[in-house]
């Protein structure tokens, strides 16, 4: 018997949570086909528009991908778990360790576009550095990939004045990455704030992360501090929302 909860629903949102509880349950595993248009037309009685909708729900919420000419499949990628607080920890690139192993455990995240190079600051950046608008600043771009998907771009802005000369411009930072690098200029970083927002993807980060349609995506802003308050780096992150998960722990005290 049909609940009223239920009745109300769209019929596109309870043929999707028939296909979610049928993933849940193991009938559709990772990598499987589901059901195409055809198939969902027949089987609940309804028109094109309603099956598109229905599988689009699950492409938004990550949990299966279109594959042009082929259907809809069961997503086989793990979400990456992004441990906030305890890939920043000075233990972790003070040792030589970049911070995204922090989330990758035994994965391996490649970078496979890198663009490093000294440009004028816009407004928001030289306000986040604490620097005039148009001064030069280092800013090193960055396409991350991780089972063959594209996961995360970011780009980090640095003061010329600080960084200008060292390995911090160039592709290769070295071990530890750029916070170890500014720790041996004298500009160790002591704190750091995030700013974190969820938003559609403009045409261009949804083709640079191969996003499907209607997927949105992570903001993170984060500044990077010197003793002193001092502003050494501003670090524009973007994620899949489907290919992450945020993880905060700390203690109350």
């Amino acid at each position: 018997m049909t609940s009223q909860g239920s009745a109300r629903q769209p019929k596109y949102q309870r043929i999707a949570d028939a296909l979610k509880a049928a993933i849940r349950s193991g009938e559709y595993g990772p990598g499987d086909r589901l059901p195409g248009e055809n198939d969902l037309m027949a089987t609940y009685d309804v028109a094109r528009m309603t099956a598109r909708q229905a599988l689009g729900v699950l492409q938004n919420e990550g949990l299966v991908e279109a594959r042009k000419g082929a259907g809809v499949f069961v997503r086989a990628f793990k979400p990456l778990r992004r441990r906030g607080i305890e890939r920043l920890a000075q233990e972790q690139w003070g040792s030589g360790r970049s911070i995204w192993s922090a989330d990758t455990e035994d994965r391996e995240l490649l970078v496979d576009q890198i663009d490093v190079r000294e440009q004028q600051a816009d407004d928001r950046i030289a306000e986040a550095l604490g620097i005039a608008a148009g001064e030069r600043v280092w800013a090193r771009s960055r396409r991350f990939v991780l089972d063959g998907k594209p996961v995360l771009t970011a780009t980090s802005y640095l003061p010329s004045t600080l960084v200008a000369d060292s390995a911090i411009t160039q592709a290769d930072p070295g071990p530890g990455g750029i916070y170890a690098r500014l720790t041996e200029l004298g500009y160790e970083p002591v704190h750091f704030r995030e700013e974190i927002r969820c938003r559609m993807p403009s045409a261009d980060e949804a083709e640079r992360l191969s996003l499907s349609l209607g997927t949105p995506v992570i903001q993170i802003i984060r500044t990077a501090f010197a003793e002193g308050g001092r502003p050494v780096e501003v670090n524009d992150m973007t994620l899949d929302s489907a290919s992450y998960v945020l993880e905060y722990d700390f203690d109350a005290r």
